[in-house]
């Protein structure tokens, strides 16, 4: 790998690589060089996992649906990757240096923005009810783990061991929230439901009530027609 920069058009190469040959990318990965390459590699990964999306959303396969679902993605997903980008690589930084690397926060940043090359893939798999999860966090740990071992030459059983439990923990709460919104989803559905049915027998007694005064009316209306019909006697 060349330590001069990632041009545009070497994106799908590096991509492949890290996916495919994770331990041979991170041992030979440039530890300096600044953060706009691994920038760069990071928001694409993240414009390209916004399309993938907003293409879920248009075809009814995400939680959210819709165009304007679709819309937020591609906006959304390029900034949450270059703001989460940094604050990530934070966290990853702190744990790497309590696990003993001798690494600086560029190293910890670029390790991370490359690890992002399995983005679009986990999008993809969040289309997966509960399995899609718990199947993106134990690819994400074994890239982070990959990373450790050959980057910050962390021991791998210690890798495995810190970054297992992590992904333990990152499992629960992702399960349980989507229990959570799913269950919420399944009240306010209920709900609007309700609503709905409520609004139906409000709608069908108010016309009850409409024909029940037309009825009155026209009954008035005979009986008044009639009294006159006698006074002309």
């Amino acid at each position: 790998m060349e330590a001069k920069g990632l041009a545009l058009e070497a994106i799908p190469q590096t991509v492949l690589k890290v996916i495919t040959r994770p331990a041979d990318f991170f041992r030979e990965m440039p530890k300096k060089g600044g953060f706009v390459e691994p920038l760069i590699f990071m928001v694409v990964l993240g414009t390209v996992s916004g399309l993938i999306q907003a293409v879920l959303s248009l075809l009814h396969l995400s939680v959210t649906v819709g165009v304007t679902a679709a819309l937020m993605s591609l906006v959304i997903m390029p900034v949450a990757t270059l703001i989460g980008g940094f604050i990530g690589a934070a966290i990853a930084f702190v744990i790497w240096k309590l696990m003993g690397s001798q690494e600086d926060y560029e190293t910890a940043y670029r390790c991370c923005a490359y690890i992002s090359a399995v983005s679009p893939i986990t999008t993809v798999l969040g289309v997966i009810p509960y399995l899609g999860s718990v199947l993106a966090v134990l690819i994400g740990t074994y890239y982070t783990v990959m990373a450790s071992i050959e980057t910050h030459k962390i021991p791998p059983k210690k890798a495995w061991t810190v970054f297992g439990i992590i992904a333990a923990v990152l499992i629960l709460f992702s399960l349980s929230a989507q229990f959570a919104a799913r269950r919420m989803a399944g009240e306010t559905s209920k709900f609007r439901q309700e609503m709905m049915e409520r609004s139906r027998e409000i709608q069908e007694r108010s016309e009850e009530a409409q024909k029940a005064a037309q009825k009155t009316s026209e009954e008035m209306k005979k009986q008044l027609e009639e009294m006159q019909r006698q006074q002309q006697r």
